[in-house]
């Protein structure tokens, strides 16, 4: 009897310890991204510690990507595809889920400042990244 309860309880924590190992390397989804970050201006430089402080529970440092939301240095958010107005309005009113499994971005409290220099350092990075803007298909 006691043998039997030792096997059970090493097979539950056996599978504790697998679901756990397996929630610690599923801190992304297949989109993530690997990001190079540059030398910052000074504007794309404050940018990045309003983003990494707003914007990176869901976006991860630096806009790689979580499984809360989707990385930000990605071709889908080219200039040409989504412009940088596309990108205030999504800080400011949110927006509905239309390219990735997320679901809705709510709305960010963030100034005209912060938004700005967000905007910039999003810009820079996807530069370094190789994103340059494209036509929308």
């Amino acid at each position: 009897m006691l043998l039997s309860q030792l096997l059970k309880l090493r097979s539950g924590l056996a599978l504790v310890a697998l679901l756990s190992a397996n929630l610690a390397v599923a801190d992304h989804s297949e989109w993530h991204v690997d990001v190079s970050v540059p030398k910052l201006s000074e504007l794309a430089s404050a940018g990045q510690k309003a983003f990494n402080a707003t914007c990176a529970e869901c976006h991860a440092d630096n806009g790689a990507g979580t499984l809360k939301g989707p990385p930000l240095i990605h071709p889908i958010y080219n200039p040409g595809h989504h412009s940088d107005k596309a990108i205030y309005t999504a800080m400011r009113n949110g927006t509905r889920q239309h390219h990735w499994p997320y679901g809705d971005m709510p709305k960010q409290a963030v100034g005209f400042y912060e938004s700005s220099a967000i905007v910039k350092f999003i810009r820079e990075v996807q530069e370094a990244n190789g994103i340059v803007s494209q036509s929308h298909r």
